[in-house]
């Protein structure tokens, strides 16, 4: 059976964190509010419970699930390199509703679905998401919605979607306006936007300089990435899984390397805060 927490009362909120800690550890599901949509989360180093993830949402490994940070060093654990914009980009608009897709650290041993070699990070602007990220660690998170259904705004929503395919939900009242992360794509020596959302493409080349778009020459064969909750659509791999996260629209390429073997964290990914920047 499924527990609903309403962690607009304080006592409800400690419970409810405290048992979604212990339900991520064990492989289960869990569906928290962010600042975009409710997202359906699992621990990012636990391949079974990837896996049940995409199951629950009636997806498949070419659509991997996004990652959610609950710290910039956390990101910084995960990705091989940030390139020249991630920082600047990172500075700006974290936490908050920018998702990037970066080349995956080939050290990592975690298994987020058909990656090809890429990595759809994003760490949201929500203090119970953010709360709960310091404990769990990175959490592949996608929008908590059945695929092709209308994305949650509430854990009612995604109650009705997922059932009893998610162990814990955390109810924190409507969440964000709709509106999808912005996504962009670092693995190239140009940064390339893959979504447009919730931050404008204007802004976006304020603080980049320079930014590709659908408009320019065609984008290359996607560079490895996912998208799903913390973005929502662009090309294979990388927009797929960053599209998967929680902002609710069919990927176009999410989350992308597939590492092998057991899943392991780093010390960082353990001990890095909720909020660096």
């Amino acid at each position: 059976m499924s527990r609903r927490y309403d962690c607009s009362d304080p006592l409800e909120r400690t419970k409810g964190i405290a048992d979604a800690v212990s339900v991520i550890r064990r492989g289960e599901l869990v569906v928290l509010p962010t600042d975009t949509v409710y997202g359906i989360g699992a621990d990012a180093f636990t391949p079974s419970a990837v896996t049940g993830l995409l199951d629950a949402k009636g997806r498949g490994r070419d659509m991997p699930a996004p990652v959610l940070v609950g710290s910039v060093r956390a990101a910084q654990a995960l990705v091989d390199d940030l390139g020249t914009y991630g920082q600047d980009l990172i500075d700006e608009f974290w936490p908050g509703a920018l998702t990037i897709v970066c080349r995956a650290n080939t050290t990592l041993a975690w298994d987020l679905g058909e990656t090809k070699g890429t990595v759809a990070i994003r760490m949201p602007l929500h203090q119970l998401a953010l709360e709960l990220l310091k404990e769990t660690g990175p959490m592949a998170v996608s929008s908590a919605n059945r695929s092709g259904a209308a994305p949650a705004r509430t854990a009612e929503e995604a109650e009705t979607q997922l059932g009893d395919s998610v162990a814990v939900y955390l109810d924190n009242g409507p969440s964000g306006d709709g509106m999808p992360s912005s996504i962009v794509d670092l693995t190239g020596a140009v940064p390339r936007l893959l979504r447009a959302g919730a931050i404008s493409e204007e802004r976006l080349r304020e603080v980049c300089g320079v930014l590709l778009s659908d408009e320019d020459d065609p984008a290359p064969e996607p560079a490895e990435t996912p998208t799903d909750e913390g973005a929502d659509a662009a090309p294979d791999g990388a927009v797929k899984a960053a599209e998967s996260t929680q902002d609710g629209r069919s990927p176009a390429g999410d989350e992308e390397a597939k590492p092998a073997g057991p899943a392991t964290r780093t010390a960082a990914e353990k001990d890095a805060p909720p909020a660096d920047r």
